[in-house]
């Protein structure tokens, strides 16, 4: 079994602190993504399980071996770099066949396992070519290829699509996808991408500033984020934010901005009732949102002056001001035509709110 379990780890450089007390349970077989912007410590996270960073204090067990002393090659791990660190002088199959070599494998078994994975990553007809004579996405093959050939417990990728162009890289999360379904193992994935962590992960490990801040599934984050910082990395276009002004109103509370009021019932946010009198921020993500004024009981109007139009083929995005910020409005119907500074109005069901307290930013719905 290849359970992966992170017991308050941390580490730091000096007095700098990288990673935070990281506490984390990976299922056998589960892929697990890290996010998070750049020094969040996701990275950091991921050498420390590789055993190529020493750990400050904690813990690191792998198939229930603490191994926080024991080398790389005596964790059984494998590891698929961003720059994907392949030997240029040597072929593809002796690039597949190096790390089995120098564990004297039978050359027989080197080949039968090499023909296993340039089966799985149909990379058959590269094996006599050098690095330098494939494109990036076939060495991130061949880099996929050696991991594979090692038959590890536990597989780590430190943002290996990071160097591919946009199309490639979608192609890559197809691959990745699927050989996941080949070759299932455990596997730790650090990216920056949150297209790539919601497309991936089985759960998601969101950090910023070397601590997790939520740990969930994609559709977890996306509905329920704990806080402000993860409700507006996760979700593309980012979530939008309106800081309202919150009043007791009878049963419930009525909240108020530039462009945006309306009343909500207290039973609905009931985590609203300590911020009577004060502020709150408002979180929308642009997809909830539809033009046009509210149809029904339990929906909010949204008044602002448009900006600009984005048109992205089969819709459009636009960006409304509303309380001296960008409020964007997704799903548009690419054929309606706004003028420049056109009044806008939109509605928003209650049910799609989310609000956030403004000086800690934690969810209080």
């Amino acid at each position: 079994m290849a359970e992966v379990v992170l017991e308050k780890l941390c580490k730091s450089y000096g007095s700098v602190a990288a990673v935070r007390d990281v506490d984390l349970r990976i299922a056998d077989r589960e892929f697990v993504v890290l996010v998070g912007p750049s020094g969040c410590g996701k990275s950091t996270t991921l050498r420390m399980i590789a055993g190529l960073e020493e750990i400050t204090s904690g813990t690191i067990s792998i198939g229930g071996r603490v191994v926080n002393d024991l080398p790389p090659k005596d964790r059984d791990i494998a590891m698929v770099f961003q720059n994907y660190a392949l030997y240029q002088h040597m072929t593809v199959y002796d690039n597949l066949a190096f790390g089995l070599r120098n564990r004297r494998l039978p050359e027989a078994e080197i080949k039968d396992q090499i023909a296993r994975a340039a089966r799985i990553l149909s990379i058959e007809p590269l094996l006599e070519r050098r690095p330098r004579q494939l494109s990036g996405g076939q060495q991130q093959r061949v880099a996929l290829g050696r991991c594979i050939v090692r038959n590890p417990s536990v597989f780590l990728f430190d943002e290996p699509l990071s160097n591919l162009d946009a199309q490639l890289r979608a192609q890559m999360r197809l691959e990745i996808k699927e050989l996941r379904e080949r070759v299932p193992t455990t596997a730790v994935f650090v990216t920056h991408d949150q297209v790539e962590a919601m497309t991936l992960g089985d759960r998601i490990v969101v950090m910023k500033d070397g601590y997790v801040q939520q740990v969930g599934t994609p559709l977890e984050l996306y509905r329920r984020p704990v806080n402000r910082f993860v409700a507006s990395f996760i979700g593309s276009p980012a979530m939008n934010f309106v800081e309202m002004r919150v009043e007791a109103a009878g049963d419930g509370f009525r909240l108020s901005g530039d462009g945006i009021g309306f009343d909500v019932p207290a039973r609905a946010f009931p985590r609203l009732g300590p911020l009577a009198g004060r502020s709150a921020v408002l979180g929308i993500r642009p997809q909830h949102v539809r033009l046009g004024s509210p149809s029904a009981e339990g929906q909010a109007p949204i008044r602002g002056r448009l900006m600009v139009t984005e048109q992205l083929g089969d819709e459009q995005l636009l960006a409304i001001r509303i309380a001296g910020a960008d409020f964007r409005i997704a799903g548009v119907d690419p054929e309606l035509v706004f003028p420049a500074g056109a009044a806008i109005e939109a509605a928003v069901a209650h049910e799609n709110m989310h609000f956030f307290d403004p000086e800690g930013g934690a969810a209080l719905r």
